[in-house]
């Protein structure tokens, strides 16, 4: 059984560089050093602004990529928008061919930036009821789904396809489950894998098998999300949401051919605040202040990733929740677009300024997607083998009840270490007999390290199996 892993675990590391040519090019035309994608919107004034006013201070050129804010602070993007432009043509020219990467295996994600008020919920498309909307209003995360499974249903005679969909949400620096809202925050952790991706122990995907079941569980976030009344915005959202697609296609039963997976993240930030502006107090100046600083070590993150000198230094992704969750997305494997709105009211022109300058940096992070794909059955294997093991050792466990395995190796999940061959070579000595239990408590760091490498949910099932044990 352990050659059997240690061949699989050689097979996975061998694919993990399918897709790019020789030249570095991948499927799509993009190559395998691909910047960050960034397009503006800008959205039109609102009554309550033309009432106190406010005159239009920023000028657009479509088809040129320019934005002029003032009269003379000139920038150029990939894409631009003017207070004119639909959601459909933001979502063509966009997103539309990330969906289309999906297919072929590459991660993406697209998340909206700017001040509060600025039309990033709606651009986004994550607030209230969404299937009674008008298809022209809707945004691009319904849109997606759309495409999403329009795509599958043109190939299933070809590919069996699975969509798992989780919607989180940052309030206060807690990371909470939006589908299931009785989930603790504190049951909630960011971990990083020993390959560098990001996974969230403790939340749960939702499988999704249509359209209608995608939107609904799109719906059913949304209403859970914490939102407020501002000054600058009647329903202003509190915190920051991420809804991810997680799209898995395999062969038929019995049919050659390798596993593709792709995620797909659809971020809605909550607007920059100023106190002043908004009339925040009590606990909306805190919800404030939390806001800001999660956007605050964005905008590091986005300088350490954009700036030629500082980009072999360190990365701060772990100064905050929000950049933990975004680390795949900027600087990793990952087409990425950025959607910076503003709005034209020169009441605002200090704020729109900032999020242009904040975009612009965005522009120099170069990502590395690449196509995730695996052997059909190789992920099942190891997992087969770590499951045969971990019986194993039950097994010994209840031959000898005075050995000292710990509960986390007997009911927790092992996959984690399929990437350590030392602790998994350990592991199999112990369930073999060869290695006294002892050693490995000795090289572990004794049974309590070995439940903290655990997630925390994992551990709180572990309790639960425990009790009903008792």
């Amino acid at each position: 059984m352990w050659a059997r892993l240690k061949s699989s675990l050689r097979k996975s590391e061998l694919l993990d560089g399918a897709g790019a040519d020789a030249t570095g090019t991948q499927a799509g035309g993009y190559s395998s050093d691909t910047s960050v994608r960034v397009a503006v919107r800008a959205r039109p004034l609102v009554a309550k602004e033309r009432a106190s006013g406010a005159k239009s201070c920023i000028l657009t050129e479509e088809g040129r990529g320019r934005v002029t804010v003032g009269q003379d602070r000139v920038f150029t993007f990939d894409h631009v928008f003017g207070a004119a432009a639909k959601q459909e043509q933001v979502y063509r020219h966009c997103v539309q061919p990330l969906v289309e990467g999906c297919f072929a295996g590459y991660n993406a994600t697209v998340f909206a930036y700017g001040q509060t008020g600025s039309g990033k919920t709606h651009t986004m498309g994550t607030s209230g009821e969404v299937a009674g909307a008008e298809e022209e209003e809707q945004g691009i995360t319904p849109r997606v789904i759309r495409q999403l499974f329009e795509g599958i249903e043109a190939q299933q005679e070809n590919r069996h396809c699975l969509v798992r969909i989780m919607f989180l949400e940052i309030h206060n620096e807690e990371v909470k489950d939006l589908l299931h809202p009785d989930t603790p925050a504190r049951s909630i952790a960011i971990r990083e894998t020993s390959d560098g991706q990001i996974i969230i122990a403790g939340a749960q995907d939702v499988p999704a098998e249509s359209q209608q079941e995608a939107i609904r569980l799109l719906e059913i976030g949304s209403l859970s999300r914490a939102t407020g009344s501002t000054l600058m915005n009647e329903q202003s959202s509190r915190s920051h949401a991420i809804f991810s697609l997680v799209l898995e296609q395999q062969p038929p039963d019995g049919s050659p051919g390798d596993l593709v997976t792709a995620k797909f993240h659809l971020v809605d930030l909550a607007g920059s605040e100023r106190a002043k502006k908004t009339g925040a107090a009590g606990k909306q100046l805190k919800e404030s202040v939390g806001i800001n600083a999660g956007l605050l070590a964005l905008g590091n993150v986005i300088s350490a990733l954009g700036d030629p000198k500082k980009r072999p230094s360190h990365v701060p992704y772990r100064d905050s929740k929000l950049t933990r969750l975004l680390q795949d997305s900027l600087g990793g494997n990952s087409r990425t677009l950025m959607v910076a709105c503003v709005t034209t009211a020169d009441m605002y022109l200090e704020e729109s300024l900032n999020t242009l300058k904040y975009a612009n940096r965005a522009r120099d992070i170069k990502n590395k997607p690449k196509i995730n794909r695996e052997r059909a059955g190789l992920t099942q294997g190891i997992q087969g083998d770590m499951q045969q093991l971990q019986v194993q050792l039950v097994q010994r466990q209840l031959a000898e009840p005075g050995l000292a395995l710990s509960p986390a190796l007997l009911y927790g999940d092992l996959t984690p270490w399929a990437g350590d061959s030392i602790m998994l070579g350990m592991l199999i000595d112990v369930a073999n007999g060869k290695v006294p239990a002892e050693e490995l408590s000795l090289m572990s760091g004794g049974a309590s390290a070995l439940k903290q490498q655990l997630s925390q949910a994992q551990q709180h099932s572990l309790d639960q199996q425990l009790q009903i044990q008792r």
